[in-house]
């Protein structure tokens, strides 16, 4: 039956979850003492749609619920009915535009469109004052966008309207986490974020593991894949359509994948297939069994894309192949075989690919992944929230030295051991005075102010301590090539010694050397604790691959054996001092235009 003509079911409402009641307790408690921005992180499947009418119905004012689809308003809708109460629908798609009620389920396109009915401050039920924003990870930092512009026209009206996200992946590409802190005390995304807290979250593993969602099961495939490995990914964070076709246009492989799909389906209820572009989803589809098999893009007109959609969920059809328009506000429980047939920029569109078959359904059992792509992603893995640093990267958990926050961060492992990681800042939030908290300081990688001393991000332009303009690596080369008794080094390479000093005490010896054969040498005594941790500021500091280690190296030997822990400056700067030169500056993580050792150019 329509949402138009369903009456309100006066049954009893829906019972909650444990970890759905969980997160409307915390929402609630957040909004008691906060206007902030708020989010609630619940995987594919979990069911947002009853938390947010249960915060429909325990709000007091107005309430607007907004979607960027209409087929997750119509749920949402559907969901707030079930309460045996009344809300409106405002969705040109569903072909309703009432806004009278004191919950409004919305579509954000048509609301946009018709904000003077929205933020009229002469209403009789008065201004919104709560507004929840379904798959809020589509809210953009740009002040034009239209849910920005909703938000500040309902702002305008009531300056401590409460807002709430809630999303399966909190990420967005290009911007990172869409929230900056998390409850479990760690900064993820900008202070800047429109989202400032991310007040509930339940790990996907979780729900698997206590049943609510099916289990994926992930295989091998037995055929040829394709190989998506040369692309990268362009200045949106996307892979552009038509180096996507370069890879998949008529390949070989194709008419072997897909039969093995149809037989690896066999078995299976329902059948949903990932394609790269428009014109591999066509050839996808003519290798599919006939009368089986529908097509849909983001070209589908509407009422087709209702109909196909309509006869896969009743199962008139087994398999659905698209492009990038089903992965969110699609719901087919039924779905138990999905095929990914294309690369995936992050973690989070896998885990909404993979998320449109982990409904439970009657008879089904678990949901089959084949992935001919190769992507590399674990479902599991949780976003780290900047974009992978080398292709051969994972996420790794770093402690900080400073507060013993588990951070995680791109790195790599040597078994057990993580040899490096390329984070900056410890993620770690600590408690101040008055119970306020804020990010830890300790920095993993950081360039220090001449002036004040003060560690600042590798990118910064002015000191955070005394807001001098930090000197650009490229003015310090310059400068230093102009002194007669500088020397400064493309660093080619490093190459550590275990030596004697004039007294016979141990030493080591580390020397840098240009692709010319010149060298600068420095040397390290490790014999006292004293010196030992010199070293550790001097030197480990800055050269440890995986900074903030607790490696303690006692002797030269030691860090000779360990040295693939280490990394080597891109430029090293020497002033003569004497007969002897000693090293006074190191530049690491340089992107001047001066061409490193290592670049091509």
């Amino acid at each position: 039956m329509p949402a138009s003509a369903a009456p309100p079911s006066r049954a009893a409402p829906p019972s909650l979850r444990p970890y759905q009641q969980e997160a409307v307790r915390r929402v609630v408690a957040h909004f008691r003492g906060s206007s902030e921005p708020a989010v609630v992180v619940l995987p594919t499947g979990s069911g947002k749609s009853l938390v947010i009418a249960e915060l429909a119905r325990l709000a007091r004012g107005r309430v607007l619920v907004l979607a960027h689809v209409r087929e997750l308003v119509e749920q949402n809708h559907a969901k707030y009915l079930a309460y045996g109460l009344e809300a409106d629908i405002f969705s040109a798609g569903l072909g309703r535009k009432e806004a009278g009620r004191q919950v409004v389920f919305g579509s954000v396109q048509s609301v946009v469109r018709n904000l003077e009915r929205f933020a009229a401050p002469e209403h009789p039920r008065g201004p919104f004052t709560l507004l929840v924003v379904d798959e809020c990870h589509r809210v953009s930092p740009a002040e034009d966008s239209s849910y920005r512009q909703v938000i500040d026209r309902l702002r305008a009206a009531n300056p401590r309207l409460k807002i709430l996200g809630l999303t399966a992946t909190p990420y967005r590409l290009g911007q990172g986490f869409i929230y900056h802190r998390h409850h479990h005390g760690m900064v993820r995304g900008e202070a800047e974020s429109f989202f400032q807290d991310c007040v509930f979250e339940q790990p996907l593993r979780l729900m698997v593991k206590q049943g609510y969602l099916a289990e994926p099961r992930r295989i091998d495939a037995a055929v040829e894949r394709y190989d998506f490995s040369a692309l990268t990914p362009g200045t949106s964070g996307l892979f552009r359509e038509e180096e996507l076709n370069r890879v998949v246009a008529g390949h070989r492989a194709t008419p072997g994948i897909i039969a093995e799909v149809v037989e690896r389906a066999r078995e299976r209820q329902g059948v949903m297939l990932f394609a790269a572009s428009v014109a591999h989803a066509e050839e996808i589809l003519g290798y599919l069994p006939a009368g089986e098999a529908a097509l849909v893009t983001g070209e589908t007109p509407s009422v087709e894309r209702e109909r196909l959609i309509g006869a896969f969920k009743a199962r008139e059809l087994k398999y659905l192949v698209n492009v990038a328009v089903l992965t969110t506000g699609f719901d087919a429980p039924h779905v138990d075989l999905i095929a990914i047939l294309r690369p995936t920029e992050s973690v989070s569109l896998y885990q909404q690919i993979v998320g449109r078959g982990l409904r439970l359904s009657p008879g089904k059992r678990d949901c089959l992944v084949l992935d001919y792509a190769g992507n590399p992603w674990d479902l599991y893995a949780p976003e780290v929230g900047s974009p992978r640093s080398a292709s051969d990267s994972e996420p790794v958990q770093v402690e900080c030295p400073a507060c013993g926050h588990a951070n995680l961060f791109w790195g790599k492992r040597d078994g057990e051991l993580v040899i490096e990681h390329f984070g900056r800042r410890c993620q770690g939030l600590v408690e101040e005075e008055r119970g306020k908290r804020t990010q830890c300081d300790f920095r993993f990688r950081f360039k220090v102010c001449g002036e004040c001393g003060a560690e600042n991000d590798i990118a910064a332009r002015r000191c955070h301590g005394c807001e001098t303009l930090l000197v650009d690596a490229d003015d310090k080369l310059k400068e230093a090539l102009r002194l007669r008794d500088a020397r400064v080094l493309r660093v080619a390479g490093m190459q550590l010694e275990a030596t004697v000093n004039g007294r016979g005490l141990p030493r080591l010896k580390v020397t840098y050397h240009d692709e010319d054969g010149a060298m600068l040498s420095e040397w390290f005594a490790l014999e006292t604790p004293a010196q030992r941790g010199a070293f550790a500021a001097a030197f480990l500091r800055e050269h440890l691959r995986a900074p903030g280690s607790r490696w303690s190296p006692r002797t030269p030997d030691e860090v000779i054996a360990e040295q693939r822990r280490l990394r080597h400056p891109d430029f090293v700067v020497g002033r003569k001092v004497g007969r002897h030169w000693q090293i006074r500056e190191k530049l690491f993580d340089y992107t001047g235009r001066y061409r490193k050792a290592d670049s091509l150019e």
